[in-house]
């Protein structure tokens, strides 16, 4: 795995601000778009995508039973628009939660959460058909005790990688742990606890050490982490656990405000009913980021007060919280305009009007499945697509236990369905999380259309 150049890298990162201010000048106010839930510093899709890559979990008795990295075409000019064009299986089940690509977008990480391996994907070669180029399997001995491999994020010619949990007491107290592109182990920055801060801040009740999402701002030096559970929770069944008081007790209620170039924690937050995902707002003038909460059902503003520091408010509510509609992922778009929300529970997507991000505004709903986990959306706004799994352990039963990979344009204030892989009928898995490909990205010259694309990768 070769690294780029100091060059190549300034030149990446002058072309996705460029595309991003570009991007944000030629689209409407109701563009969203996931490609912007990606790192700052990574190469942007700004066209058509032409692929989703789906990280799925492996079910026992399904098919080989495998987890395994999904390729589907999702370019209508292609003759497998829809249809599933490549499965790479890696070998066992690890719990397949999330993946992201390096900065040059070239390689696709992707981590399991129960075997505590990351399985790092050549994209680039073949975009229609990825081989497997490389398996960390001493994350925890390296990381210093680190388990639960979660959010594999880009940094220039790094990946930062959140930790779940811990090898100890397999709780909840866990780490941030950093790489090079190539595989190599950097360090490891725990989180703040109480009885020991690491020179943070903290600014209400909790300092409780958990760990979950990690997204930055660059331009205000500013790193972000989000809090949830550990091993020992995420490995249970949803409804014993639901039931058991303890284990309720177990969940994260902290976001932290880092030192990006440090990696060192300024100030811990209350952030009460475990936050997952953070989305940061990309206008240059938009000091802030959301974050949502799956026990209390909220959206949270982390945000930089008119004193330049920063602060945390509890901004809208999702849904019924009495009815544990459980937020899960969330889109934010180039515009800082919108923001989807999606809930396990009720299957539900909604869209919040975030124009002031202090007084969000849901502006339309709709159910896509018995239950929903990830959204990603296009560059342009038309295009959302949906999955289904959440945990292994935390999935409905039955008839309930929908699998599934669904694009929807968003038209006229409408969801309009597109095509569905039915991941139960495929014998795939558990369709978990949806990362986009592109043959531009790394043609030396275009093809003349999808189809030929998808001759030429295969």
């Amino acid at each position: 795995m070769k690294s780029k150049t100091f060059k190549q890298r300034i030149m990446a990162v002058a072309m996705v601000a460029a595309g991003v201010f570009a991007g944000g000048a030629l689209l409407n106010t109701q563009a969203v778009a996931d490609e912007t839930c990606q790192s700052p510093y990574m190469a942007k899709i700004i066209g058509q995508e032409d692929y989703v890559y789906v990280w799925t979990l492996g079910i026992e008795g399904l098919g080989d039973g495998q987890d395994k990295l999904v390729t589907v075409s999702t370019n209508p000019k292609s003759e497998h628009y829809g249809k599933v064009v490549a499965s790479l299986s890696v070998g066992g089940r690890n719990e397949a939660h999330h993946s992201g690509f390096t900065d040059d977008r070239r390689y696709l990480w992707a981590g399991g959460l129960d075997t505590n391996k990351i399985f790092i994907f050549d994209v680039h070669s073949k975009p229609g058909k990825p081989t497997l180029h490389k398996v960390i399997t001493d994350f925890t001995a390296k990381s210093g005790g680190v388990v639960g491999p979660h959010t594999t994020y880009a940094l220039p010619g790094r990946m930062i990688i959140t930790g779940l949990s811990n090898n100890k007491d397999h709780g909840g107290r866990t780490a941030m742990v950093e790489y090079t592109n190539e595989g190599e182990f950097i360090s490891t920055y725990w989180m703040p606890t109480d009885d020991n801060l690491r020179g943070a801040v903290k600014t209400g009740k909790y300092a409780d050490g958990y760990g979950y999402d990690v997204r930055v701002l660059p331009r205000l030096n500013a790193m972000f982490t989000s809090s949830f559970t550990g091993w020992s929770n995420y490995m249970m069944d949803f409804g014993k656990m639901l039931g058991d008081p303890e284990a309720m007790k177990r969940f994260g209620n902290t976001a932290t405000v880092w030192d990006l170039h440090t990696r060192k924690p300024k100030k811990v937050f209350d952030v009460p009913g475990a936050p997952l995902e953070i989305r940061c707002a990309w206008q240059p003038t938009n000091n802030y980021c959301f974050t949502t909460t799956a026990l209390t059902s909220k959206i949270w503003l982390i945000y930089e007060d008119k004193d330049g520091e920063w602060q945390v408010s509890d901004v809208a509510d999702i849904g019924d919280a009495s009815k544990v509609p459980l937020p899960v992922d969330i889109s934010i778009s180039n515009d800082d305009s919108r923001l989807w929300v999606n809930t396990f529970m009720d299957g539900k997507t909604r869209l919040f009007d975030i124009t002031d991000p202090h007084k969000p505004v849901q502006v339309f709903e709709e159910q896509i499945g018995t239950q929903v986990n990830m959204v990603s959306s296009s560059w342009d706004s038309t295009r959302l697509y949906y999955t289904t799994s959440l945990l292994g352990n935390w999935d409905k039963k039955g008839e309930e236990n929908e699998q599934f990979l669904k694009l929807y344009h968003y038209e006229g204030g409408k969801l309009v369905k597109k095509f569905e892989v039915d991941f139960i009928e495929e014998k795939l898995g558990r369709a978990h999380q949806m990362r986009f490909g592109a043959y531009s990205l790394y043609a030396s010259k275009p093809a003349k259309d999808a189809d030929i694309q998808l001759s030429e990768l295969r």
